[in-house]
């Protein structure tokens, strides 16, 4: 069971190092019990006076406070993090500290960031305007599915758009899965 001073030194850990720290992989799960645990006897109205409720609340809204701290540190960190790998590679020193949903965070800015790169290098190579990609609107639920290029796309609900390879789109209208955007 984690505590307020374990909730504490992991805040203080984070903000006074420049790498990310290690994090039980629990740890999220651990506070919210913690925290639960400390609304529950907070909210007693037993007697609203009581030393020990008003030290609960007091730890709770500390605990919070904290807790938010630590993971707006993090998530700057992890920010850094992507800055620094899209400019000299993959940096996978602080990755094994990264919590689960850290990880899917930092795996989708850094395809954010290759995609941006990919259009910035086409500007820059005079690569033609011309459109490679149509804008389309999906008529229904469309499952995830393998780009052209091999990469995954979708999955897409209905009334989503999307701008996608003419090719893609081709075979997306003619099965009837979506239509044109201009059209609209």
């Amino acid at each position: 069971m984690i505590t307020y001073n374990d909730i504490y030194e992991a805040s203080r850990k984070e903000r006074y190092s420049e790498q990310l720290q290690q994090l039980p992989k629990n740890f999220v799960s651990e506070v919210a019990s913690y925290l639960k645990e400390k609304r529950e006897i907070a909210s007693k109205d037993d007697d609203v006076f009581s030393d020990v409720i008003v030290k609960t609340k007091k730890q709770l809204e500390n605990a919070i406070t904290l807790f938010k701290e630590l993971m707006l540190r993090r998530k700057k960190k992890i920010l850094n993090l992507v800055l620094v790998a899209s400019e000299t590679g993959i940096s996978k020193q602080d990755f094994e500290n990264m919590l689960q949903f850290e990880k899917i965070l930092f795996e989708d800015m850094m395809k954010s960031i290759d995609v941006s790169e990919k259009m910035l290098n086409e500007m820059l190579n005079g690569t033609p305007d011309e459109q490679k990609n149509e804008l389309i609107v999906f008529k229904e639920s469309t499952d995830e599915f393998i780009g052209l290029d091999g990469e995954k796309m979708g999955p897409y609900e209905k009334g989503q758009i999307a701008n996608l390879p003419r090719e893609i789109v081709k075979i997306l209208v003619d099965s009837g899965k979506c239509e044109l955007a201009e059209g609209e």
